[in-house]
């Protein structure tokens, strides 16, 4: 009783205290009311163990003295009062934190999330381990001479050569000059006749004597040096205006259009934008161009490229003559060729996308064009 008293002021001290104080005594109050009902049960069970103790010995009498002295059980009593409630237990909330619990099961796979945003651009990594040394390759072709150095410096003196071997007899030297008159010897004596002397100068020319009998021809001369130029001659009339030879055309200019952009692959592309055509040697049905003059001609494209990668060919009869690809990267792309060909009457040239769709990225808009143009160079 004295308990509950203690318990009765303790609320009636607590009854102008926080909510969150109030709420603490009602956890403990319920706590002391179930300890207040353990401790009957237990004192109860102890009371029917007792009870089960006698009877039992009881029972283990009569079966050792063999004599039944006619008692009978009597009912239990009246189960005594409930003691007095024991002291409050510690508060659960603040125990020690519990074992981790066993790991649930793998859920099923969510939805794909939406593509981020781009990031930054990263820093460059690291250069690499230099490779191993490739294979030498092959000796290319002699080059052209190199333009002439500018002249270096003299080198040092040489050391003295060895004695030369006894070199030819010189020519003949010039004739010195003629000494001075020695003094006049003696009249000497009278010598032989000398030998005839050579045939004196050529005298002067006779009078012409009378013309004489034609002779044989001779033989013919060899061709004299050129003469001089003469002088200018004058201008002569005009003459009458000749016809005006007819000169052999055939070109053309298209493009693309937004309409048209993205063709399909493996067939001639149709370039609907007509630059110019006034020969119509261009179909803009079919894609083709055909020849209508035999002669050389040159085909050129230029090709803006967005959104997809781009490879084309230029075809001739149905055979690839020269290839062009570009990858796209970010914003748009240029790429172009071109080419000289030889074409006969009724041959075909066009352009045409190979690789599948992948590699169709040819785009025209308001701002951006691509075109194929041709034209002849001249008339064989």
């Amino acid at each position: 009783m004295g308990g509950i008293s203690n318990q009765d002021n303790y609320m009636t001290s607590s009854s102008s205290s926080p909510p969150f104080l109030l709420q603490d005594l009602s956890e403990r109050q319920n706590i002391r009311a179930f300890h207040c009902e353990l401790v009957q049960i237990m004192s109860f069970a102890w009371r029917f163990f007792l009870l089960l103790l006698v009877v039992v010995g009881q029972a283990a009498e009569r079966d050792i003295s063999g004599k039944d002295p006619g008692c009978v059980c009597g009912h239990p009593g009246i189960p005594g009062n409930p003691g007095h409630s024991g002291i409050p237990g510690r508060d659960g909330r603040d125990g020690a934190k519990g074992d981790k619990g066993d790991a649930g099961e793998l859920g099923t796979c969510g939805a794909v999330g939406k593509d981020g945003p781009k990031g930054d651009k990263g820093e460059p990594g690291a250069s690499g381990i230099d490779g191993l040394k490739g294979r030498r390759g092959e000796i290319g072709e002699r080059g052209p001479p190199g333009k002439m150095g500018p002249q270096g410096f003299p080198g040092p003196l040489g050391l003295k050569g060895l004695k030369g071997e006894m070199g030819l007899q010189g020519p003949k030297g010039i004739k010195g000059d003629v000494g001075p008159v020695g003094p006049v010897g003696p009249q000497g004596i009278i010598g032989d006749q000398g030998e005839k002397g050579s045939p004196g100068p050529i005298g002067p020319l006779g009078r012409q004597g009378p013309k004489g009998e034609l002779g044989p021809p001779g033989h013919k001369g060899s061709l004299g040096y050129r003469g001089e130029k003469g002088p200018k001659g004058e201008t002569g009339e005009k003459g009458p205006k000749g016809d005006m030879p007819e000169i052999p055309q055939s070109a053309f200019a298209v493009g693309l259009t937004a309409q048209s952009k993205l063709p399909a692959s493996n067939t001639p592309i149709r370039f609907d934008k007509i630059l110019y055509n006034r020969q119509n040697h261009y179909n803009t049905e079919s894609g083709r161009f055909t020849c209508a003059i035999t002669g050389a001609y040159y085909f050129t494209y230029h090709i803006t490229v967005f959104s997809r990668n781009v490879r084309v060919a230029l075809m001739k009869n149905g055979q690839s003559i020269i290839h062009t690809m570009d990858n796209y990267q970010n914003s748009e792309d240029q790429a172009a060729g071109g080419t000289v060909l030889h074409l006969e009457v009724g041959d075909k040239v066009w352009l045409q996308v190979v690789g599948g769709q992948l590699f169709n990225g040819l785009y025209a808009d308001d701002d951006d064009d691509t075109t194929f143009s041709g034209f002849l160079l001249f008339a064989e």
